[in-house]
Order: structure tokens, then sequence, then C-alpha cells
């Protein structure tokens, strides 16, 4: 069994959406879904640790209320627009490793792609312990969207991605996709250290529905989320 950290990143500043991680969806603070999935797959015994990686005392504290552990204020330059998520997990794992404790794998778990449920989320984590893969990854399978029907913009025009655009190519015929949603990350400690990157260039994946697989980013989100969650 893995000895796994499961981090919920939670910074206060949002561009799009003024306290995005803790606005309310159906009752409850956005980032209390993740907490709440995380604090489950602790009491079952599938990981070992949830904490929530924020700058922001009022996340810090609904954090807590909901049963993370909050260590740490992450620190300012940790936290701007232009940070990248591998840097706070490796403060995270720097932190602890301070502290004498160590982590095999690293589960992250982004507050803004919330629909997830118990069974998706143990699934990972035994298709994980079971593998020798450095990383899983959680994704939705798209039939339609591909680089057919995909441009770039050239000015006042369109420039294909696909020079067989436009051939008439059935819709069976474009093959499937599988697009990373951002629901569910599962990485080993050692390659996060190593290589400085949370996706290894072949990692497993959990396969999730589109509908299951909201991000949220803009106001629109907000409320396709608030649609499906509040029934």
């Amino acid at each position: 069994m893995n000895n796994i950290l499961c981090i919920i990143p939670a910074r206060c500043g949002s561009k799009g959406i003024k306290k995005k991680n803790i606005i309310d969806i159906c009752g409850l603070p956005l980032i209390a879904y993740s907490i709440k999935d995380a604090c489950k797959l602790k009491q079952e015994g599938l990981i070992s640790n949830v904490i929530v990686s924020t700058d922001c005392k009022e996340v810090a504290d609904i954090a807590q209320k909901y049963g993370a552990s909050v260590p740490f204020l992450r620190p300012s330059e940790l936290s701007g627009d232009d940070a990248k998520s591998i840097d706070f997990i490796l403060h995270a794992l720097d932190y602890f490793e301070q502290k004498g404790e160590s982590y095999d794998s690293v589960l992250l778990l982004q507050p803004t792609s919330p629909i997830r449920g118990f069974d998706v989320l143990k699934a990972s984590i035994d298709m994980f312990n079971e593998s020798d893969e450095d990383s899983l990854i959680s994704c939705y399978k798209e039939e339609y969207v591909n680089d057919l029907v995909m441009y770039h913009k050239d000015g006042a025009h369109l420039k294909p991605l696909n020079k067989l655009h436009n051939k008439a190519v059935r819709r069976q015929q474009h093959g499937e996709s599988y697009v990373r949603n951002g629901s569910i990350y599962l990485t080993k400690s050692n390659y996060l250290l190593e290589t400085k990157q949370i996706i290894s260039d072949t990692p497993l994946f959990i396969e999730m529905s589109k509908l299951d697989s909201i991000n949220i980013d803009t106001l629109e989100d907000v409320e396709m989320l608030r649609n499906t969650l509040c029934k």
C-alpha cells in the first residue's frame, strides 16, 4: 500500500471568479467537495494525510472546518498567477521531509474539478498501487473534437490544424481522444522530485464521464456545476 499525501490547492487570488475556491455550491464552499472526498479516502485507509495548500487564512479556516489539515500557509512566491502546481507540491513534500515525514506518492485534487465520486477515486488508487507506473490522470472520452474540426486564428481567417478539415470526413472516422479533465492526478514522489513534473509521458488513466468533468473557470461553469449538483 502506498503512503499517499493528498494535496488540495486553493490560493487566494483568482482572475476570473472572486474567491473561486470557496464560492457557495449548493450550500457548501466549493473546496468542501474535494475535502470530503479526500477525508473519506483517509478514513478507508487508502491515503495517509489530507492537506490544503493555501496562502489564505480564510480558506485555511474553511478547510479545517471540513476536516483537512493546513500545516502551513503557502509562501506568496508560490501563490501568484504564474505559480506552477509542481512548485507547491514540492514545497509540501519538503515541508514534511523537514519534519521527518515522507510519502511514496502525491494525490492532487483540484477543488475546481469537484465531481469525482468515491468509487472513481478508489479505483484510481487501486489501479496505481497495482502498477509500476509513475503517474495516473483522470480523463473523459471525446469522440468529436479533434484536429479535423480545429483551427488557429490567422488574422481575419482561420488556419486548419489538419489538411483534411474540408474533406467531409464522417464523425465515425474521426477517432476518439482522451482529454485530461483536471480532477485526479496521482504521482510517485520520486518522479516528482527527479523530473519536476506531475504527469509522466505514458500515464495510467481513469475514465470519467464528460458530464462529471466540469472544471470551474468561468461563471458559466459555476452555473453548470450548480445545475448538476443542486438536485
